[in-house]
């Protein structure tokens, strides 16, 4: 499978309602044979990006395992399907859930909805690994919207938990998160056994967005 460079929209001013539709078009434009984009965005800008950039993939910010019905406030997994999101990520260090939570949320979604459940620590990278989502995320939160990728900060914690998942479910990918921001850091990630990364505000507060996109995939 392609490399993932997945790009979290967050709450960034830069990267919401008419802006988060240029950052999904900057997205796309950098996309290239051999490298999967995606944007993460706010649930609030899920309809306006998927139908704005056709054939850029469109994940929502998290999910809570409810139906329809007397669920205020909650983002029903069904609403954010229709609204054209084709994926997610859960268990963000700024909005952690439980592991029940995360059970519940997949066993609702189907098949061809791609799941990225992240993980702080290699321990629960391998433990969310049984539940068999397509990829964990290893995000240490101390290292997240820094200067210093994980890659070079802690280059063990990415293969220890590319160990830990294949060990525990060799159907998960790792995903790895936290201050990357260069295309070397991509490299990094893939050589210490990664399948891709996920970043934010590398691209979303970068003063050209386009630039960082196209060194991020340099190397792929």
């Amino acid at each position: 499978m392609e490399p993932l460079v997945v790009v979290n929209h967050k709450t960034y001013e830069t990267a919401q309602s008419s802006a988060a539709i240029s950052l999904a078009k900057a997205i796309f434009a950098a996309q290239k044979s051999g490298v999967q984009m995606v944007s993460v965005v706010s649930s609030f800008d899920l309809f306006a990006v998927s139908n704005n950039v056709q054939g850029l993939s469109v994940w929502t910010q998290h999910l809570d395992p409810v139906g329809f019905g007397s669920n205020t406030g909650h983002l029903s997994p069904f609403t954010a399907i229709s609204n054209g999101a084709s994926g997610t990520i859960l268990n963000h260090s700024e909005c952690r859930v439980s592991f029940n939570h995360v059970k519940s949320v997949l066993e609702m979604l189907p098949r061809d909805f791609t799941t990225c459940i992240c993980a702080a620590t290699v321990e629960e990278a391998s433990a969310l690994a049984a539940l068999n989502p397509d990829f964990i995320a290893i995000e240490p939160p101390e290292l997240i919207g820094g200067d210093i990728s994980v890659t070079t900060a802690d280059p063990g914690i990415v293969s220890n938990t590319v160990e830990a998942v294949r060990l525990a479910n060799p159907d998960v990918r790792v995903l790895c998160g936290a201050g990357v921001k260069t295309g070397e850091d991509v490299e990094m990630a893939l050589q210490l056994g990664a399948h891709g990364v996920l970043l934010a505000s590398g691209v979303t507060k970068a003063e050209d967005p386009t630039a960082v996109l196209q060194d991020l995939i340099s190397s792929l």
